[in-house]
């Protein structure tokens, strides 16, 4: 499984495509490290990247959870799925980046890339600068998920 780690900054062209950082592309342990599927955040107002087989290890996941024939159910497959997007590198490691969801995480020109974890998010530059860095808000976090936990 890739874990991708680090932040990067990039800028779409004016055909709405984005330069994949190199270091990322490097991090990859996918057999098809051209191939992503893109979506928008259930929490948060950016995009997140899925190698391909993350992505299929996420829908297995749902799968194992969820009953299609159950209203509220389907309301949320519908909703996980809506405006999802498989994306190819070109042969210059780039991707085109969608409009409709581009637009709908306020992504205008300058991007921050961060991978997390299996994924990597993307955030339109002047609402990841927003994010809170608050270290001491972290540390109550962890405390809170991982002090109970016995490691």
């Amino acid at each position: 499984m890739t874990t991708f780690i680090g932040e990067y900054t990039a800028k779409l062209d004016d055909k709405g495509r984005l330069a994949f950082p190199a270091a990322l592309k490097k991090q990859s342990r996918s057999e098809e490290p051209d191939r992503y599927v893109l979506k928008r955040d259930i929490y948060e107002k950016c995009l997140v990247l899925y190698p391909i087989e993350e992505w299929h290890r996420q829908t297995e996941l749902i799968r194992s959870k969820i009953n299609p024939y159950n209203q509220a159910h389907a309301r949320f497959l519908r909703g996980f799925f809506r405006g999802t997007a498989e994306i190819t590198l070109d042969a210059q490691n780039r991707m085109i980046l969608p409009k409709l969801l581009a637009d709908k995480v306020e992504i205008e020109r300058e991007i921050y890339m961060a991978g997390i974890d299996g994924k990597i998010e993307i955030w339109a530059k002047h609402l990841y600068e927003q994010l809170d860095d608050d270290m001491e808000d972290f540390a109550q976090l962890a405390g809170e998920i991982l002090g109970n936990q016995q490691l």
